[in-house]
C-alpha cells in the first residue's frame, strides 16, 4: 500500500511543477517531431523529380538509313520535352560543362554525334551500339545522381523500344515482301515442277532412241564389216579388169593395124580376082599371061594365106580378150550393184550419214559406177559377139585362103588342065571375086569396129583405173567408216547409259521441285500470316510487359520507410526521458525499494504511452499514414516504445552515464543491422548476424507488416512477442537492480531529495 502512495506522489509531483510538467510534454512530442519531421522530409521525394535541373546536350549529326533521314536525337530531344520527368534545359556541350561546373545540374545527358549513325547499324553484320552518355554530378548531391541514374535507365529503354520499334516496322515490311516472293518461288518451282516432268519424259524418249540407235549402229557394225570385204575384193577385181582393160586395149590397138594389112590383102585379093576374072575372060590373051597372073595369083594367096592366119590368131585372141573382159565387167557390174545397194541400205538406217554431204556423194559416185559398170558390161557383151563373129568369119577366111592356094597351086601345077577347068576356074574366078568383094567389105567394116573397139578399150582402161582408184578410195573409206561406226555404237551405248541416269536425275528433279514448291508454300503461307500492323510492331519492340502488382505496393517513399524513422523516434524518445526524470530516484524521502521501482517505472511507462498516444495521433491523422491495419499498428507502437522504455530504463538505471552510452551505442548499430533502409541481405555478416537480436529489427519488421495493405497478422503477432520478450527481460533487470542495490541508493539519496524539495518550495 505504501508503494502505491509514492506512485500517486511522485505523479502529483511531477505533474504540479510547471518546469517538470512542460518537460514531460515536451519530452513526450519528441518522437513524433524527430518521425514526422524525418517522414515529411522523404514522404514523396520522386514526386517532385521536375525541380531537379538536368543539362541535356544533344551532338547527333543524324543519318541516311534506308534512303530517309534518320535523326534519333532529334527524337530523343522531342520526347524528353513531351515528358517533363525532370526540369530539362536543352544547351550546348560548352554550357553544360559551366552548370555542372557551377553546381546548376545535377546531372548531365549528352548524346553524342554518331548516335542516330550507330542507331542504324542493327541489321549490319557488325553492329555498333549507340550510347548516351549520362554524367551525375555526384559532387553536388550524390542521390540526386543516383535518382537520375535510375530514371534515365528507364528513357533509355524506351528509346531501345522506338529503336526497335522502326527496326521492326522495316523488318515486317521487308518480311511481306519475303513472303510475295515465296509465293512466286512457289509458282516457278511449280512450273520447274512441269518441266522437270516434260524433261523426265523427254529423257525416256531419249533413251529409246538411244538404245534403237545403238542396237541400229551395232547392226551397221555388222553389215559395214561384209561390205567392207566386198570393196576389197572390188579393188582387186577392180585392178584386174584396169589390168585386163590395159590389155585388151593394146590388143584391140594391135589388131587395128593388122586389119589395115588385111583390109589391103583383101583389096589385092578383089583386084586379083578381078584381073582371074578378066584372065579368064580373056584367056584368049595367052596362056604367058595366065602363068604370069597365076603366078601373081599365087603369090596373092599366100599373102592372103598368111594375113589371114594372122587376123585369125588377132580375132582369137581379141575373142578370149573380149570374153575374159565381158567376164571381169559383169563381176564389174555385179560388185558396183552390191556396192549402190549396200550404201543404199547404210542410209537408210544411218540418217545421220544420209544427211551428210559426203555420204550424198559416196551414194552418187556408187549409183553411177554401177550404172557405169552396167553399160560397160552390156558393151563388152555386144563386143565379144562382134569378136565371135569376127573370129568366125576369119575362119572361114582362112579356109577360103587354103581353099585358094589349093587351087593355084593346082592351077601352077598343071597349066595343061587350064584349058579344061576354064569354065570352072571362070565360074570359081567368079565366085572368088563375089568373096574378095564380100571380104573387101567385111575387112572395110571390121576396120571400122575395130576402130570403136579401140577407143572403147581406152576408155574401158581409162574407166577401170579410175573405177580401181574409186574402189581403193572405197576401201579406205569403208575401213574408216567400220572404225566410225564402232565408235558411234560405243558411244551410242554410254550415251544410252547417260540417257538412263538423266531420266534417274529428272525423276529426282521432279520430286525434288514438288517438296521445293510444298515448302515454298508453306514459308509463303506462314510469312504472310506476320501482321505488320502497329499493335504487332509495338509487340515486337516490346515483347514483354511489366504488370505490376499494387497489392503490396506503397506509393509514397515517405511510408516505406517510416517503420525506420518511427522506431528510431521511439527510441530517441525513451532516451530523451532519461536525462528529464531520474530513473533511481523517487521525490518522496525514505521510500521502500519497492516503492521506488514502482514509481520509476510507471513513471516511464507514463512517459512511453503517452509518446506512443501523441506519435499515433499525429501520423494517422496529421500526416495521412495510410495503415493497413490500424489497431496492430497502434498495438505495434505501444509495443515497441514500451520495450524501448524498460530496456533504457534498465540501462540507464545500472550504468546511469555509463548506460546512456551503451543506450547510444545501441540506437548506432540499431540504425545500420535493423534494415530498416537497405535488405538484410545487403547488410555486412556480422550485420546480419546481429540483426534478429536487436529490438528495432522487430518493430520495424512488424511496423512494416502493419502498414501494408495485405499484411500477415501473424508477423505482427510474433513481433509483438518479440518485444514482449525484450521488456519483460529489461523489466525484470530494474527490479533486480532496486532489489540489490535499491537500500543503500535509498539512504544516499533522502538527504538530497530533501533538499530538492525546500528548494523546490522556496
Amino acid at each position: 500500500m505504501k508503494a502505491l502512495k509514492t506512485i500517486g506522489k511522485d505523479l502529483k509531483v511531477m505533474f504540479t511543477k510547471p518546469m517538470l510538467a512542460i518537460s514531460f510534454i515536451a519530452v513526450a512530442f519528441v518522437p513524433i517531431l524527430y518521425s514526422g519531421f524525418l517522414i515529411e522530409a522523404s514522404w514523396d521525394p520522386y514526386g517532385k523529380l521536375e525541380k531537379i535541373p538536368v543539362a541535356v546536350v544533344n551532338e547527333d549529326k543524324g543519318t541516311v538509313y534506308e534512303g530517309e533521314q534518320l535523326d534519333v536525337g532529334r527524337e530523343f530531344v522531342a520526347e524528353l520535352k513531351d515528358k517533363a520527368e525532370f526540369d530539362w534545359d536543352f544547351v550546348t556541350a560548352e554550357q553544360a560543362a559551366k552548370g555542372i561546373e557551377a553546381n546548376e545540374y545535377y546531372m548531365q545527358i549528352t548524346i553524342p554525334q554518331d548516335f542516330s549513325s550507330k542507331a542504324s547499324t542493327l541489321m549490319n553484320d557488325k553492329p555498333e551500339q549507340a550510347e548516351i552518355i549520362f554524367e551525375p554530378n555526384g559532387d553536388y548531391n550524390f542521390i540526386a545522381g543516383q535518382i537520375g541514374s535510375s530514371a534515365i535507365k528507364d528513357i533509355r529503354a524506351e528509346l531501345n523500344a522506338s529503336i526497335t520499334e522502326a527496326y521492326a516496322r522495316s523488318m515486317l515490311s521487308q518480311v511481306k515482301e519475303i513472303s510475295d516472293g515465296f509465293a512466286d518461288a512457289r509458282d516457278g518451282a511449280g512450273e520447274l515442277k512441269d518441266g522437270a516432268g516434260k524433261l523426265d519424259d523427254g529423257f525416256a524418249t531419249l533413251k529409246t532412241n538411244l538404245a534403237k540407235l545403238a542396237e541400229g549402229t551395232t547392226e551397221l557394225r555388222d553389215g559395214v564389216s561384209p561390205l567392207a570385204d566386198g570393196a576389197a575384193l572390188l579393188k582387186d577385181g577392180t585392178r584386174s579388169l584396169a589390168e585386163g582393160s590395159g590389155s585388151l586395149a593394146s590388143g584391140l590397138v594391135q589388131l587395128q593395124q593388122a586389119s589395115g594389112q588385111l583390109a589391103a590383102g583383101a583389096g589385092v585379093a578383089d583386084k586379083g580376082a578381078s584381073q582371074l576374072a578378066t584372065g579368064l575372060t580373056s584367056s584368049a590373051e595367052g596362056s604367058a599371061k595366065l602363068q604370069q597372073s597365076l603366078e601373081q595369083s599365087a603369090a596373092g594367096s599366100t599373102k592372103l594365106a598368111e594375113g589371114l592366119q594372122q587376123s585369125a590368131a588377132g580375132s582369137a585372141k581379141l575373142a578370149d580378150s573380149l570374153a575374159a573382159a565381158e567376164e571381169a565387167g559383169g563381176k564389174v557390174s555385179d560388185g558396183a550393184a552390191q556396192l549402190a545397194a549396200g550404201l543404199d541400205s547404210l542410209m537408210g538406217a544411218n540418217p545421220q550419214l544420209a544427211e551428210s554431204e559426203q555420204g550424198k556423194k559416196l551414194l552418187a559416185a556408187s549409183r553411177q559406177l554401177a550404172e557405169g559398170s552396167a553399160g560397160l558390161s552390156a558393151a563388152q557383151k555386144g563386143l565379144t559377139a562382134g569378136g565371135s563373129e569376127l573370129a568366125a568369119s576369119q575362119q572361114q577366111l582362112l579356109t577360103g585362103a587354103s581353099s585358094l592356094d589349093a587351087a593355084q597351086q593346082q592351077l601352077l601345077q598343071g597349066s595343061t588342065q587350064l584349058s579344061a577347068g576354064q569354065q570352072q576356074l571362070l565360074a570359081g574366078a567368079q565366085q572368088l571375086q563375089k568373096g574378095t568383094n564380100g571380104l573387101n567389105e567385111g575387112m572395110t567394116q571390121f576396120g571400122s569396129k575395130l576402130s570403136d573397139a579401140a577407143s572403147g578399150g581406152a576408155e574401158l582402161a581409162s574407166g577401170a583405173k579410175t573405177a580401181s582408184s574409186g574402189a581403193l578410195q572405197l576401201t579406205n573409206g569403208l575401213g574408216q567408216l567400220v572404225g566410225g561406226v564402232g565408235t558411234v555404237a560405243d558411244g551410242a551405248v554410254k550415251l544410252e547409259d547417260g540417257a538412263g541416269e538423266l531420266e534417274n536425275g529428272a525423276s529426282k528433279l521432279v520430286d525434288g521441285s514438288g517438296e521445293l514448291q510444298g515448302k515454298l508454300g508453306e514459308a509463303a503461307g506462314k510469312t504472310a500470316d506476320v501482321k505488320n500492323s502497329d499493335e504487332t510492331v509495338s509487340m515486337f519492340a516490346d515483347p514483354v510487359k511489366i504488370k505490376e502488382n499494387e497489392t503490396r505496393k506503397i506509393e509514397k517513399y515517405g511510408m516505406g520507410i517510416a517503420p525506420y524513422f518511427i522506431s528510431i523516434a521511439l527510441f530517441v524518445g525513451a532516451l530523451f526521458f532519461t536525462t528529464v526524470i531520474s530513473s533511481r530516484e523517487s521525490f518522496q524521502p525514505n521510500t521502500t525499494r519497492l516503492g521506488r521501482f514502482l514509481s520509476r517505472t510507471v513513471t516511464y511507462l507514463l512517459m512511453s504511452l503517452s509518446q506512443s498516444a501523441v506519435a499515433i495521433l499525429i501520423l494517422l491523422y496529421g500526416l495521412k499514414l495510410d495503415v493497413g491495419n490500424v489497431p496492430l499498428f497502434v498495438a505495434l507502437i505501444f509495443a515497441a516504445s514500451l520495450a524501448f522504455t524498460f530496456i533504457i530504463q534498465a540501462l540507464v538505471t545500472w550504468g546511469d552515464q555509463v548506460g546512456r552510452f551503451i543506450a547510444v551505442m545501441m540506437m548506432i548499430l540499431q540504425l545500420t543491422s535493423s534494415a530498416g533502409t537497405f535488405p538484410v541481405e545487403l547488410l555486412p555478416s556480422w550485420m546480419q548476424a546481429v540483426h534478429p537480436w536487436l529490438p528495432m529489427s522487430h518493430s520495424i519488421t512488424g511496423l512494416k507488416a502493419a502498414i501494408a495493405s495485405n499484411g500477415d497478422a501473424s508477423v505482427v503477432y510474433d513481433q509483438l512477442g518479440y518485444l514482449g520478450i525484450y521488456a519483460a527481460i529489461a523489466l525484470a533487470a530494474t527490479a533486480l537492480y532496486f532489489g540489490i542495490k535499491g537500500r543503500r541508493i535509498n539512504t544516499d539519496l533522502s538527504g538530497r531529495v530533501e533538499s530538492s524539495t525546500t528548494a523546490s518550495q522556496v
